[in-house]
This record gives C-alpha cells, structure tokens and sequence, in this order.
C-alpha cells in the first residue's frame, strides 16, 4: 500500500472513532436531563443542554464533519456545566438543612 492509502485508513479511523465518541458524549448528555427536571438548576443551564443538543446534530459546524471534535467539546462542556450546577443545588440543599 502507498503512503496516500494508509492516510486514507487513517482519516477514516479517525472519522469513526470521533462521530462514536460525540454519540457516547450526547447518549452521556440525555441521561444526564433528568437533573433539568430539578427545580434549582438555573435556567442558563438548561438552556446550554439544549443548545448542545441542537448544535450537536446541527449541519453547520466550526470544524468540518468527519471530525467531530468541536461537537465533542460542546457536549463535554454542558455535562460538565450541568453536573456543577446540580452540585452546586445539591450545597445548597445540604447547608440549608
């Protein structure tokens, strides 16, 4: 195989491995909205749930698709929102009590 074939595979593996990571981090995501139903998660936060969602299965990205990076980080990025806005409920709660 020449050089321009292996770089081929390799974009291909990178493509798959990629858009599987971006579906395990939105799967992540969905289950994580049970915590929107908690009353105290401000509203900003759940609005950054959806609009992960959307922009996740949105056409228009920053980085091409068969790299799905930037969809990656926007998903991380609203987990890791709404997982400290529900600790910070969860504080709140506990110090009230």
């Amino acid at each position: 195989m020449d050089g321009v074939s292996w770089w081929l595979i390799g974009a291909a593996v990178l493509a798959v491995a990629t858009a599987v990571g971006a579906l395990w981090l939105l799967i992540r995501l969905l289950r994580a909205r049970r915590l929107l139903l908690n009353a105290g998660v401000p509203l900003r936060d759940k609005a950054l749930f959806w609009a992960a969602v959307v922009y996740t299965v949105s056409p228009v990205d920053l980085v091409p698709d068969p790299v799905y990076l930037d969809d990656m980080g926007v998903l991380l990025l609203a987990l890791r929102t709404l997982h400290s806005a529900a600790a910070r409920r969860r504080t709140r709660l506990d110090h009230s009590a």
